[in-house]
């Protein structure tokens, strides 16, 4: 059984009464990312390749605070702390904004446990403009049995 927006709500700041869904919480854009350099995924292990941030428009036509995103694959970090809680796990997916703007949003299964903010794939189909802070994805939460909690390599990922 999926939980409520307020329940999710719980293990996400910071957040606002608009970000409050009823069945999830909409996150962020904090930073998109452009990956400069390959990564390696092996059986042993796992490289992230280097990536920079993108900078923020500053044109006098264009809203400050904005990132344009011409056609391409981006990393984007959330600007929300998120915690799955025990006997949860999470799910990440775009609003139909991002959907209805060409784009997409892809991420992975957030396990019990995970604490930081996280990351997904932002795929740009078509040039779009997309202010920091906008909400760009909902996390909501479904009930699940699992053995452990998350202790892998992302744990506690960008909280500096």
């Amino acid at each position: 059984m999926f939980r409520s927006g307020a329940f999710v709500a719980e293990y996400v700041s910071p957040t606002t009464d608009d970000q409050i869904q009823p069945n999830g919480v909409d996150l962020t854009l904090d930073v998109v990312f452009e990956q400069l350099e390959p990564g390696r995924i092996g059986r042993d292990g796992k490289q992230i390749g280097d990536r920079v941030a993108r900078p923020l428009e500053e044109l006098e036509q264009k809203a400050p605070d904005t990132y344009y995103l011409p056609e391409g694959a981006y990393v984007a970090r959330y600007g929300e702390r998120i915690e799955i809680p025990e006997g949860h796990v999470g799910f990440v997916y775009p609003r139909s904004s991002l959907l209805r703007n060409s784009c997409m949003l892809n991420t992975a299964v957030w396990d019990a446990g995970y604490e930081g903010r996280g990351e997904g794939l932002l795929q740009v189909h078509h040039d779009v403009e997309i202010a920091r802070d906008a909400r760009i994805a909902q996390l909501v939460f479904a009930e699940a049995d699992h053995e452990g909690a998350y202790d892998g390599s992302y744990q506690g990922e960008n909280l500096e």
